[in-house]
């Protein structure tokens, strides 16, 4: 057994280059209007850029989650590091679509190999009774990585530039790849154990048994649903709904963003508790959060003129539900699959939200592109974002089906070994008369 020391060691290098891959994943998001004025493109060209880097995360996923499953977390983190620092060196010296195109790809590759890695290894280092709040934890502290992004590394680039701002980002991924080398390790085990074998029929059969499970796609659903619009408002189209839009300072944009951070590293461990007192709910808590997303978008695009600071703060906050949210899905992941194949089910959740996330932020440049006549980013109005940000409505509701359809299935299939859900109906009603004199 690990000693709490180590554990916590391993885990804080694993999350520190998990909150380097979140700002490398979100810098180009807080650099947009700088990358529109550099490469003279127009908004769905712009969208392009990040939803051609989710491609790459999304399309990754599952082969990646099989490859864990065969050589361990910490390869895969220092390989997704050394992407990451390449991706940003080219956008560094970048002045063309092509090349920026290309560095964005090389992020792509990086960032989808380290979020999953890291959480097999936090899954190696932890009792299992600890997982859903350490994986709470995980995510959350790692999307501290925005907060890198919008305030240290806007700063560098409106001071020094273009150049010198993504230069610098790509000297973090080098950084990360040798903490990562030098320390960071699998398992307790000395030696390094791959989880299963490399016969490619256990592959095909792993990924069609995980798939195949309903609790594996109620991960996937609930990832899709909550985590898409938090991950589009950070990564590509928050800060020009905030400036141009809805006429906030750049910097007030920032701080924003750095709010839904902070308000998402606090919610996270108590949705972690609650997940882990109540394994049986996890569901409902997804469908109140992504009720809580959608009512207070509603709110802001509802309201005539522009949002007032207390109801954008109160939009962000909602948001910060996001992460949390998505979070649930790898436990879901967890608790119906076997630790052979945990990776591949870790993958196939992880699909989910950034499939969401980069739908959405293409068709949002899409109708903003055809609301403006594909004038410049810096030249949208709040009528035109308002229009655009209504694309979520379809995500949710897609979601929210696939929720509710696998969430029977795999209630169905608890019965047959059984584990029966009772109605929550039937639940309160039973506190209820505990309470009572």
């Amino acid at each position: 057994m690990p000693t709490p020391r180590r554990a916590w060691t391993i885990w804080g290098i694993g999350v520190s280059a998990y909150i380097v891959a979140v700002m490398h994943r979100t810098t180009f998001g807080v650099a947009g209007l700088d990358a529109a004025d550099r490469f003279d493109v127009s908004a769905s060209v712009l969208a392009s850029f990040v939803v051609l880097q989710l491609v790459v995360y999304a399309g990754l996923q599952i082969p990646i989650g099989v490859l864990l499953d065969r050589v361990g977390g910490r390869r895969l983190v220092i390989a997704g590091a050394l992407l990451m620092a390449a991706g940003q060196a080219v956008l560094a010296v970048a002045e063309s679509v092509p090349l920026a195109a290309t560095g964005r790809v090389l992020v792509g590759m990086g960032d989808a190999l380290t979020f999953v890695s890291v959480l097999r290894i936090v899954s190696a280092w932890f009792p299992p009774g600890r997982v859903p709040v350490m994986t709470q934890l995980t995510g959350l502290v790692g999307q501290s990585g925005q907060v890198l992004s919008a305030v240290p590394f806007v700063a560098v680039l409106h001071a020094y530039g273009w150049s010198a701002a993504f230069g610098s980002a790509a000297a973090t991924g080098v950084l990360v790849c040798v903490l990562a080398a030098a320390a960071l390790r699998d398992t307790p085990s000395t030696r390094a154990q791959p989880v299963a074998g490399g016969d490619m029929r256990h592959v095909g059969a792993d990924l069609v048994t995980a798939w195949r499970h309903p609790g594996t796609r109620l991960g996937l659903w609930t990832h899709f649903t909550t985590q898409f619009s938090g991950t589009v408002f950070a990564l590509m189209w928050g800060f020009p709904f905030l400036v141009s839009g809805e006429g906030v300072s750049e910097a007030g944009a920032g701080a924003l963003l750095t709010l839904t951070v902070v308000a998402g590293v606090v919610a996270g461990p108590v949705i972690g508790v609650m997940v882990q007192r109540h394994p049986l709910r996890r569901s409902w808590l997804v469908l109140g959060i992504v009720f809580a997303n959608a009512a207070a978008w509603t709110a802001v695009l509802l309201l005539p003129g522009r949002a007032p600071g207390w109801l954008l703060v109160l939009l962000v906050l909602s948001m910060a539900l996001s992460g949390p949210g998505s979070m649930i899905g790898f436990d879901f992941a967890r608790t119906f699959n076997p630790p052979n194949r945990l990776g591949t089910a870790t993958g196939i959740v992880n699909v989910g939200g950034f499939v969401a996330s980069l739908l959405t932020i293409l068709a949002i440049g899409l109708v903003l592109d055809a609301r403006s006549g594909g004038a410049p980013a810096t030249a949208y109005e709040l009528g035109d974002f308002r229009v655009a940000m209504c694309v979520q409505y379809v995500m949710w509701t897609i979601g929210l089906v696939g929720i509710l359809r696998s969430r029977r299935l795999a209630r169905r299939r608890m019965a047959e070994t059984g584990v029966v859900v009772p109605p929550l109906r039937d639940v309160i009603a039973a506190r209820r008369r505990r309470r009572r004199p």
